[in-house]
């Protein structure tokens, strides 16, 4: 007998443990309780089987009573137990020869219970199949190309992609799977990300932000808003008897979700509508004939007699708040990015920040405004014309009745009645600027 270290033996090159009992393995019943029941009792059940073989008994040695005299140890070789175990297995209707006995019984010595598993159970599967790796990365090259091309078919697919591999790797040297095969491939690939929708929602998708997102943080008034403009989901009657939908420009303040102006033009908003919307956010309101009193700004919680000394044009202003914005978001539209808006912003200290094109969501906050005022205003005017055209209804445009100017009267004595709500549910303290209170 001799003492050593044991980081000396696990240095030295030349040690080895010869004759080490094998260590005794876990059973896997966490796998176990993992796998269908069906496939899980057969399992037990082989292992019953493979145990009256060994030993005689199904539940092992040791159990009571005296072994089948087929499978008695004693009496009878492991040739002639195996034996014994297919044929009770075949009239049991359970197919099974002496070479799957013997089989079962290599597996559960080597790794126990789960040896005695069908693994057809255990296989991972995904979405793909056995499908060639070579015709998936084709097949998703094509399919990120199409994003902005317009909507085709299944066949067009499977044409261009096999343009593609015969491209890198030559004419029918990859072959393509059937096609009922190649068109679960495609949605395989493609629902989950958009791929077959519409070209509209391929773009909106392509253009979202990666993730993980970061929301807007706003503490202020006038500290980010943003201007967007949209065709309103309503017909009118201009001035010349033509039947048109019009145009909606607004200023939405991130900070308080107020409309702070607005501008209802016939479709085609020019630049110096935009710029007329930093004039109507920096200067109150006039109340105009037919609205109600309780949309006068002297009727809100804001300290209207202070102001009315600092301001003498608040005398009979609509309880529109009054914000000065700092930064305004808009995107790459003529409207935005001409000279004339670029120089009034200047001229008011307004720094402009255009979205990246196309992208919908750098301005969301705007978009679901004009989701809302569609839904929750333009959908109870006359002549609405729902989303798209899919919607409408027959001869939606001899509905319409209101003219340009009267449903712009509406539509601004909506907001100032959204606005003033908002302003009502939490008091100014004296000292506030003349502004929205945020909720």
């Amino acid at each position: 007998m001799a003492a050593a270290l044991l980081s000396l033996l696990f240095a030295d090159a030349g040690f080895e443990v010869l004759d080490a009992p094998g260590v005794p393995g876990v059973p896997p019943l966490g796998l176990l309780e993992s796998l269908p029941e069906a496939v899980r009792e057969r399992a037990l059940v082989w292992e019953r089987h493979v145990r009256e073989v060994e030993t005689g008994w199904p539940a092992g040695p040791g159990a009571a009573g005296p072994p089948r005299a087929e499978y008695d140890p004693q009496t009878r070789t492991l040739a002639q137990r195996e034996e014994a175990k297919a044929a009770e297995l075949v009239a049991a209707g359970l197919p099974a020869s002496v070479v799957t006995v013997r089989r079962m019984r290599a597996r559960y010595r080597r790794v126990g219970v789960w040896g005695l598993v069908d693994h057809r159970a255990t296989r991972p599967r995904t979405a793909l199949g056995r499908a060639d790796e070579r015709v998936v990365a084709a097949l998703r090259e094509v399919l990120e190309t199409g994003r902005e091309r317009s909507s085709g078919t299944l066949g067009r697919l499977r044409v261009y992609t096999e343009r593609l591999l015969a491209e890198q790797y030559g004419d029918g040297v990859v072959p393509l799977p059937s096609s009922a095969t190649f068109n679960r491939l495609v949605h395989a690939l493609a629902d989950g990300r958009g791929l077959l929708n519409s070209a509209r929602q391929r773009r909106w998708r392509a253009a979202r932000p990666a993730p993980p997102f970061v929301p807007t943080t706003v503490m202020a008034p006038g500290e980010l808003v943003m201007m967007d403009s949209t065709v309103l989901d309503a017909f009118v009657v201009l001035d010349d008897g033509v039947v048109e939908r019009p145009e909606l420009t607004i200023a939405l303040d991130v900070a308080t979700r107020t409309i702070c102006a607005s501008v209802l033009r016939a479709k085609g908003t020019r630049s110096v509508d935009a710029a007329q919307l930093l004039a109507q956010m920096v200067v109150p309101a006039p109340m105009r004939p037919g609205w109600v009193e309780a949309l006068a700004m002297e009727h809100s919680v804001v300290p209207y007699e202070r102001l009315l000394s600092v301001d003498a044009r608040l005398e009979g202003a609509a309880a529109r708040p009054v914000i000065t914005p700092q930064t305004i978001v808009v995107d790459q539209g003529k409207v935005f990015v001409s000279s004339s808006f670029i120089a009034a912003c200047e001229s008011l200290g307004i720094s402009v920040q255009p979205a990246p094109p196309g992208n919908g969501p750098a301005k969301g906050h705007v978009e679901r405004t004009f989701s809302s005022i569609n839904t929750l205003f333009v959908q109870h005017v006359a002549a609405y014309t729902a989303s798209h055209t899919g919607e409408r209804g027959k001869n939606t445009a001899d509905e319409a009745v209101w003219t340009l100017a009267q449903l712009d009267d509406l539509l601004q004595e909506d907001h100032l009645r959204v606005a003033g709500a908002r302003t009502r549910r939490a008091a100014a303290p004296d000292d506030a600027p003349l502004c929205a209170v945020a909720e």
